[in-house]
């Protein structure tokens, strides 16, 4: 009498897991799509901008150089600030407006190192975050307990960066380089499988274009930095 219901429990559960992976499957789908399409939007408007003299002359020659430097920063703590409040299209809005943002400020990359070099460091970024963001998928180590650790080192970077815009120490570049890899490698992990464990098969639409479009923008980041700071090492210059 026993064995029917056994077997109908075992069977209900497989049926509820394979919904759940199917739907944690699309998710990540949709986070890796927002944040693909958003670094085309950055490449497309960077290469645009460096390739046209009437507009990267009076950016990159003038104190307006700053601004759009700075601006990519303004976004990310606003993103920060607003993330609960913040509906779905409006995260969607700001994550687009971010990215050509970051495309203007990433148009002196453009300026500096050659296209063959660009296009090397990029392909070789994309290696490592793959690499990074599926072990971080697909791991049952809690990456969480390196979280402080790689905020400390986030926090870090970002601090050297500061000053060595002042300083334009070439050692000081060197470490932070090679430092800010290892903190965004970390990073892409760890927020893959935050992105992954965020995820609620019962969440509305709503929220689950929102939890996409907040992923995405992590993802992004983390390969963004990423990209730059491999530069230091893989970029030519013109």
């Amino acid at each position: 009498m026993k064995t029917p219901n056994t077997g109908y429990r075992v069977g209900a559960g497989a049926q509820t897991g394979a919904i759940y992976d199917e739907g944690l499957r699309q998710h990540m789908l949709r986070v890796y799509n927002y944040m693909g399409l958003g670094l085309v939007v950055t490449g497309l408007i960077a290469f645009m901008v460096s390739s046209t003299p009437a507009l990267y002359v009076p950016i990159f020659s003038s104190p307006l150089k700053w601004v759009v430097m700075l601006a990519p920063l303004a976004f990310v703590l606003l993103f920060s600030f607003k993330m609960q409040t913040m509906s779905a299209s409006s995260a969607q809005a700001m994550f687009w407006a971010f990215c050509a943002v970051m495309g203007l400020s990433l148009a002196s990359v453009f300026l500096v190192f050659t296209g063959t070099s660009i296009a090397r460091t990029f392909f070789i970024a994309a290696t490592m975050f793959g690499a990074t963001s599926l072990y971080g998928y697909t791991t049952r180590r809690d990456l969480t307990q390196f979280s402080s650790f790689l905020i400390m080192g986030l926090i870090g970077v970002v601090i050297a960066s500061v000053v060595n815009i002042f300083l334009g120490s070439t050692a000081l570049q060197f470490a932070i380089s090679v430092i800010g890899i290892a903190v965004f490698i970390g990073l892409t992990a760890w927020d893959t499988q935050t992105i992954k464990e965020q995820y609620a098969e019962n969440f509305d639409a709503e929220s689950r274009q929102k939890l996409a479009v907040f992923g995405a923008f992590s993802l992004y980041l983390n390969f963004v930095n990423i990209f730059q700071l491999l530069l230091n090492f893989t970029g030519e210059r013109e």
